[in-house]
């Protein structure tokens, strides 16, 4: 039976109805499965998931495993409770099959411990047991198991269980992750809009931002890199100066020379970006982008003096970008260089400030541009 309800009265009136164990809801919603099962070639499914099965017995361990990995799955086998904890945290199984009655550690523990780890609460944990009764499966439902199969039992009743909770399983994390990610654009819009209402107070700086993430995404592009790495150093670029917000307006905005203190200021602004944004979850691989665009090849950048491969590839990308848009762009106290001047400095520097390797990138990226054009 899937319930939500486990208590005492509900589980005795489940068993007086003739049903043989309880799943809780909070981890199975069958109605999913058909859709699972209709977009999940099932031989694929189950050889890309790991089962961890922890029983003190080792004939339920060697007859468990065994008809586990002829239906397809990968199996981790464990003797007890301590031990099943440590193979979780090291290969961090898919679903874990427990025995309640084990040395060293019991079901009861292992349960409570797996779902006390941030890092393991999410595995769906399945007692198997030969105790059928009732305030003994509810005793281990209320310390986060998934289900309960009464021992002994069918390999194929077994496979069956597993399937369902798997399949709803993922499609609960697909939800979660496309949660995640709908509420991590809001919040890169929201701060793209900050950046963008920063660079509005001067009209010389305006699309400095855009102008760098499209130079070091289509950069980042040509490196072959997965796309999830190419997203990340676009939004690296986009929010690159995010930290100048954080500096004031007759520092920011000075047309003229900056004083020795009101440059100290400026070079506050990468970790001002970082700490800004690691209060904001999902955006901590792009934290070494914005906090390292300012380092140096030669180890005299600011603001950790990073050198050479220390600095995050990503960042060292987005100091080309930045530098070349910030030698090319208008500025108060002078006009934009012209292209050939901006690219002489830029082999110039390459070596010392700039990253040789990004620079012979951002040439690729160039002549791809201009071939467009």
């Amino acid at each position: 039976m899937v319930s939500d309800l486990i208590s005492e009265e509900d589980m005795s009136r489940g068993f007086d109805a003739g049903v043989s164990g309880y799943l809780s809801k909070q981890e199975i919603q069958s109605h999913l499965l058909t859709l699972v099962q209709e977009t999940i070639e099932q031989s694929t499914f189950r050889h890309a998931r790991t089962i961890e099965v922890v029983d003190d017995s080792g004939t339920i361990r060697r007859i468990v495993g065994s008809g586990l990995s002829q239906m397809g799955f990968q199996v981790i086998i464990a003797e007890n409770g301590k031990m099943g904890l440590e193979y979780a945290k090291e290969f961090n199984p898919d679903l874990i099959l427990s025995d309640i009655d084990m040395p060293e550690m019991n079901g009861f523990e292992f349960c409570r411990a797996i779902n006390a780890d941030d890092q393991l609460s999410h595995i769906p944990f399945v007692v198997m047991s030969t105790n059928s009764d009732r305030s003994h499966m509810k005793r281990i439902m209320q310390h986060g198991a998934a289900a309960y199969i009464v021992k002994p039992f069918i390999m194929d009743q077994l496979v069956i269980l597993i399937e369902k909770i798997l399949s709803d399983h993922f499609m609960l994390l697909q939800k979660e992750r496309e949660k995640f990610e709908s509420e991590r654009k809001q919040t890169i819009a929201s701060i793209t809009g900050l950046v963008t209402a920063l660079e509005a107070r001067d009209a010389y700086t305006r699309g400095h931002s855009e102008d760098v993430a499209r130079m070091v995404s289509g950069m980042v592009e040509l490196t072959g890199a997965s796309s999830s790495d190419v997203d990340r150093a676009t939004i690296g670029g986009r929010l690159h100066d995010i930290g100048k917000i954080g500096i004031r307006d007759n520092v920011l905005l000075k047309p003229g020379k900056l004083t020795n203190e009101e440059f100290n200021q400026i070079k506050k602004h990468p970790e001002i970006g970082a700490k800004i944004l690691n209060t904001i979850p999902g955006l901590s691989g792009i934290i070494p982008i914005v906090l390292s665009h300012h380092e140096r090849i030669d180890g005299k950048g600011y603001p950790q003096g990073l050198k050479g491969m220390q600095i995050p590839e990503w960042a060292r990308v987005t100091a080309v970008a930045d530098t070349f848009h910030a030698l090319t762009s208008d500025r108060p106290y002078r006009e934009g260089m012209p292209l050939a001047k901006a690219l002489q400095i830029i082999d110039d520097i390459s070596g010392s400030q700039l990253c040789p390797d990004c620079v012979k990138l951002f040439y690729q990226w160039l002549d791809k541009e201009q071939e467009s054009k």
